[in-house]
């Protein structure tokens, strides 16, 4: 970091599993310090800044607040908390990195792109497989005219730790039962994992939602569809039809009973003249092309893959003006409408439905 630059004081609100992620990362950007964290588990949150050598604590974000040292906050906060404590950081005047789903309602993750503009902060959403070099790539090539007008594509997102223990037990384990629990605060699959398939397709094809059709899934898993104090009502898979704003149309899924995937991404794409393959598979991505001569022997060919720069090092990057503000707020306000509206039309019997004009401005 050369001498005429100041460090981003970064506090991290929450402290769970997934700020473990957010923190180890940071900690590795030259200009970035890390200077508080904020978690009402007195114990948990101890433990946490010792770990990462986090100078400052607070059991709430008022108190961090009222201390006011800070740049700028990751939100590693349930999904229910991101909206209320997001704008109380934007209204402080801090930029923020919050955690996927922006919100949990449209209209609240608008509310956040709009605040964020108006007062001139970054906002980003932690959308990870944007991070994935196959995907940027993908999009690269697609904004270049490599396959010529998009037409067609076939997007899923498979788990399957229904079906086996590889992550752990979820008929006992309080980290997998609550994602299976409304009560609990789960929109299910469709809000757990879809919002990462929904954002893998329309980045790549560089157009946004139309209109879609959805069905969604909850399948039987124990007696009486309950877990102790676990009602297991959340969706477990879906399926989605849609038409993007280029005219394109395909389809997007994903499902928590893959068996013989853990954690597997998989986008096709088919323009008028060539195709694409994405794969992000056992964490390593990979990228296919069949285009011009290749048509006629449907032979598909490798793309190298360059390393691409993390949500983290380009969120640091953005609050210093030296790179975009991707994913950003309106990205994930975008996306979570449409989330709405697939389930808006399962509750209409998968009847297909017209995205509206974004809330903004």
């Amino acid at each position: 970091m050369s001498a005429d630059k100041k460090p981003v004081r970064l506090l991290i609100l929450g402290t769970g599993n997934m700020a473990r992620s957010h923190a180890d990362a940071f900690r590795r950007i030259e200009d970035v310090d890390l200077v508080a964290a904020v978690d009402q588990r007195a114990d948990v949150l101890s433990a946490f800044a010792r770990e990462f050598s986090i100078p400052q604590t607070f059991e709430t974000l008022d108190a961090a607040l009222d201390w006011n040292a800070f740049d700028a906050a990751t939100n590693v906060t349930p999904d229910a908390a991101h909206h209320p404590t997001t704008m109380k950081l934007l209204e402080a005047g801090k930029h923020v990195l919050c955690e996927k789903p922006l919100a949990t309602n449209a209209s609240h993750a608008w509310d956040m792109a709009n605040t964020a503009r108006a007062r001139n902060l970054i906002g980003m959403v932690n959308l990870s497989y944007r991070d994935v070099p196959a995907l940027q790539k993908a999009a690269e090539l697609v904004r270049g005219g490599a396959i010529g007008a998009l037409r067609h594509f076939e997007a899923s997102y498979l788990q399957s730790w229904l079906t086996q223990p590889a992550w752990g037990d979820w008929r006992t384990e309080s980290q997998w039962l609550w994602r299976l629990s409304t009560a609990h605060g789960s929109n299910g699959v469709l809000g757990d994992v879809g919002i990462h398939i929904l954002d893998f397709t329309v980045f790549a094809a560089g157009s946004g939602v139309k209109d879609l059709s959805c069905r969604l899934k909850t399948f039987d898993k124990s007696d009486g569809g309950r877990i102790g104090d676990y009602k297991l009502d959340a969706n477990d898979s879906f399926t989605l039809q849609a038409e993007l704003e280029n005219s394109a149309i395909g389809t997007i899924s994903a499902t928590r009973f893959a068996s013989g995937h853990l954690n597997d991404l998989r986008l096709r794409l088919y323009g008028d003249e060539g195709g694409l393959e994405v794969l992000f598979e056992n964490r390593t991505s990979g990228l296919r092309i069949c285009r011009g001569p290749n048509l006629t022997s449907a032979h598909w060919e490798d793309v190298e893959t360059p390393e691409v720069p993390t949500v983290y090092q380009r969120f640091a990057a953005a609050i210093r003006g030296e790179g975009p503000e991707a994913p950003g707020f309106e990205d994930g306000a975008s996306l979570q409408a449409a989330l709405d509206l697939a389930e808006r039309s399962h509750e209409q019997n998968g009847a297909f439905l017209r995205l509206a004009s974004p809330t903004s401005g």
